[in-house]
């Protein structure tokens, strides 16, 4: 396994994604920035990190042209992965906020943005883009984000975690490989942050409904049961999780 260590970049998915056009890479090559100055969220939104506290890294995993229509299950192992070696170093109550955030209790921890890149109708390969905050003390009062020290009360090497990640992306995957998605899916969607309880979205228009989420389709939209137990599929566009 390749890792590509750098002290700055604007973005360390950018970084891989030209370092593809220039070069053939390993699977799992790894692309890690103590400061990554333009970092990027689900949607747009900008990941914010002090530079050397945290994880800012991103992976090239081969997908051996995986169908679109199965798309969803990138974010299913990266979540699980991430989920494995964050139980590892004793983070309680860990929940994964659809499609892929991941949370302790209900606070932000880690950040996943997936880019993919296709070969006619297929996925030839996926850069897996992961922020986690690890040493970080304070968020200029960001609302509902945490570290890991903040949760455990010690300072946590970043190199250690990022070796436990790494390892479990390729276990996670090595599963789904042999096993298929099912298992995966089923522990995902047990750990889904509100499965069941009652929550407040708001959708596109701005309007606010209640709902229950029952777990996830197959192409990764939500499924809500609104009044009625009627259940309706929304896309990461088309609504937002209010708590």
């Amino acid at each position: 396994m390749q890792i590509i260590k750098l002290n700055a970049t604007d973005s360390t998915n950018r970084y891989l994604k030209s370092l593809m056009n220039e070069e053939t890479l390993e699977d799992y090559t790894v692309v890690v920035a103590k400061n990554q100055q333009s970092g990027r969220g689900q949607l747009g939104t900008v990941w914010e990190s002090d530079p050397g506290k945290n994880l800012t890294f991103s992976v090239l995993k081969k997908t051996h042209a995986l169908n679109i229509p199965n798309l969803f299950m990138l974010n299913i192992c990266v979540s699980l992965a991430v989920y494995r070696a964050l139980m590892r170093f004793g983070v309680p109550d860990i929940m994964i906020k659809w499609p892929n955030d991941i949370l302790s209790g209900s606070s932000k921890i880690c950040g996943i943005l997936i880019e993919n890149i296709l070969a006619g109708n297929r996925i030839n390969s996926s850069i897996i883009g992961i922020g986690l905050n690890v040493n970080q003390m304070a968020f200029n009062n960001l609302p509902k984000v945490s570290s890991l020290k903040l949760l455990l009360g010690r300072n946590i090497d970043l190199d250690s975690m990022l070796g436990e990640i790494l390892n479990e992306l390729k276990e996670v995957f090595k599963q789904y490989e042999q096993e298929g998605i099912n298992k995966l899916e089923q522990l995902y969607t047990q750990l889904l942050f509100r499965k069941d309880k009652p929550s407040t979205f708001k959708n596109k228009d701005g309007d606010m409904f209640m709902g229950f989420i029952r777990g996830v389709s197959k192409e990764g939209k939500l499924i809500v049961a609104l009044e009625d137990d009627v259940l309706k599929e929304f896309n990461l566009k088309e609504l937002n999780l209010l708590y």
